[in-house]
């Protein structure tokens, strides 16, 4: 009677697993709004008259407030002191503002508006962060562009946020269960947010024959406003788990600045954090930039107008396919039968390989990105119940490293040897962005999961902040870095289908041998003193 009583939501898989769905709905659509603009990357720059360094300032503005006005401490202040439910409805809140924004920034209505004027002959020059040297907008820099910026820096708070608040919501629901898993599961999921951001972002943007970037914008704000309807359902779960088991997140255990410098003063921290900068700065931003990078290393021949291929049905057929995919790969993680679980990753094969042909045949550079998460959705739960039951988080960092090494390398100098062979060019593409997906999902399946085994529960809401505040540095610096250098190696390119990738490429490659370098000092470190990030999560 007494183990009845004692039974909460959290002891049910299926409850859970429910709350998990929920965060990880909302933070897919945010995945998908965070790229909105990088599949049409040369539609913005045609019709909205951005150069690279006017894109990638745009796209690094996104984590600006989070690093130069330090939003994200204060979201893992908030975090800690509000509690998980409501600081994950109010991150939806945020970015949905901010969303609406952006999309605003780029629609016809903003074009000669007394708003466009105002940003035209405004913020030019920011004191002090333009003696820095950071300033998120610049003399020349377009009105809209600017007007996006500013649109795309609340968004980046309410998703950093989103982002610290999913993890800390983990660690509630799971701890001392299938943490990595979890954690692992749910970024799979939200991954293939980016996979729908490829496929549907040009799908709206050339939609009845006519060009419209606000259109794929506003697909994304739909999506934000669908994230908020999760967050708010999450909330009444999370408020009855707080019923069932007596927790006060918002009482207990307040939090102190003191607590800060604890998290600071320890050096498997800071490794970790600079790992996570690292790493995810050589993706997040090549994101960004991946499509048109494509479009310049690939001999792409448009099929006629007429045929299926350039139809709009083909887009469904192949996000349809792409689902089935993801949902079979995904549910052989989960079968007990041997013959059930081959008989999901045989279908997940085949449709991959269909979706593969499809975006062969489609000739689309978008298309063909669009494939990067859908092998860490099927390999990202494996790795997580490995470190659950087995460990080696340190080891699966290090091996992301070496893998984000080679993918980068292979974009810079194999790929473009292909160039002019239709069929070679495509295979390499297909290969080196599964692989660079899958590496990628050694990152969540890995790191997140070591945080709790670093800092006290009471302040992991703030660990969780300082390191995407850590992170959020990669993120602002590298889009602008991206754009800088491609403009400056391309110096009298008008096209944006013939840049040369090869020194941003290179520079992303060097973020990864600096990983690797900090892997082996972490392993070192957890050695020596004992913070057994090597060990399982699950204890036997």
């Amino acid at each position: 009677m007494s183990q009845a009583i004692q039974k909460t939501l959290r002891d049910s898989a299926a409850m859970r697993w429910t709350a998990l769905l929920l965060l990880a709905l909302a933070m897919f659509c945010s995945y998908i709004f965070m790229d909105i603009l990088s599949p049409i990357f040369k539609e913005v720059q045609e019709t909205r008259g951005w150069d690279s360094t006017a894109f990638g300032t745009m796209q690094g503005s996104e984590v600006f407030l989070n690093v130069f006005v330090f939003f994200l401490i204060f979201a893992g202040i908030i975090l800690d002191k509000m509690g998980v439910r409501f600081t994950a409805v109010l991150s939806a809140v945020v970015m949905l503002v901010g969303a609406c924004i952006k999309w605003y920034a780029v629609s016809d209505g903003f074009i000669g508006s007394g708003l466009e004027q105002w940003f035209t002959n405004n913020l030019n020059y920011i004191p002090v962060f333009d003696e820095l040297g950071v300033s998120p907008f610049y003399k020349g820099m377009p009105a809209s562009a600017k007007f996006a910026a500013c649109g795309f820096m609340i968004f980046g708070c309410g998703c950093e946020m989103a982002g610290i608040t999913v993890s800390r919501g983990i660690v509630k629901w799971f701890k001392g269960r299938e943490m990595a898993l979890a954690m692992g599961s749910e970024m799979a999921l939200a991954r293939l947010g980016v996979a729908t951001c490829m496929i549907f972002s040009p799908f709206f943007c050339k939609l009845g024959g006519n060009v419209s970037v606000s259109r794929s914008v506003a697909f994304g704000v739909v999506l934000m406003c669908i994230a908020l309807i999760m967050t708010i359902v999450y909330f009444f779960m999370d408020r009855q788990l707080d019923q069932q088991t007596g927790e006060a997140e918002e009482k207990d255990d307040p939090f102190k600045v003191s607590d800060i410098g604890k998290i600071l003063s320890d050096s498997g921290f800071w490794i970790v954090a600079l790992l996570c900068v690292l790493y995810y700065s050589a993706i997040f931003p090549f994101q960004k930039y991946a499509v048109n990078m494509l479009q310049c290393n690939l001999t792409l021949t448009p099929p006629d107008a007429d045929s299926f291929w350039a139809s709009n049905s083909v887009t469904i057929v192949q996000y349809v396919i792409m689902l089935a995919v993801a949902a079979a790969g995904f549910a052989s993680n989960f079968q007990k039968k041997k013959q059930m679980q081959y008989s999901l990753l045989g279908i997940s094969v085949v449709s991959l390989i269909a979706y593969c042909y499809m975006g062969y045949m489609r000739q689309s550079a978008e298309s063909i990105f669009a494939v990067f998460p859908l092998l860490a959705v099927l390999i990202t739960p494996i790795l997580g119940s490995y470190l659950d039951h087995h460990g080696k988080a340190v080891s699966m960092l290090m091996l992301g490293s070496v893998l984000l090494i080679v993918c980068h390398l292979t974009f810079a100098f194999v790929l473009p040897a292909f160039k002019g062979n239709a069929v070679g060019g495509i295979v390499i593409a297909y290969a080196t962005i599964l692989v660079l997906g899958a590496s990628f999902s050694l990152v969540p399946a890995s790191l997140w999961p070591s945080v709790p085994k670093l800092v006290d529960a009471k302040v992991i809401g703030s660990a969780y902040a300082l390191i995407f505040w850590i992170q959020n540095i990669g993120l602002w610096l590298f889009p602008l870095l991206i754009g800088k250098v491609l403009d400056a190696t391309n110096p009298d390119v008008t096209d944006p289908t013939q840049f040369d990738y090869t020194a941003p490429l290179v520079m992303l490659a060097c973020l990864g041998v600096a990983a690797l370098v900090l892997g082996l000092v972490l392993k070192a470190v957890d050695k020596k003193k004992g913070l057994c990030l090597e060990e399982p999560n699950i204890k036997s």
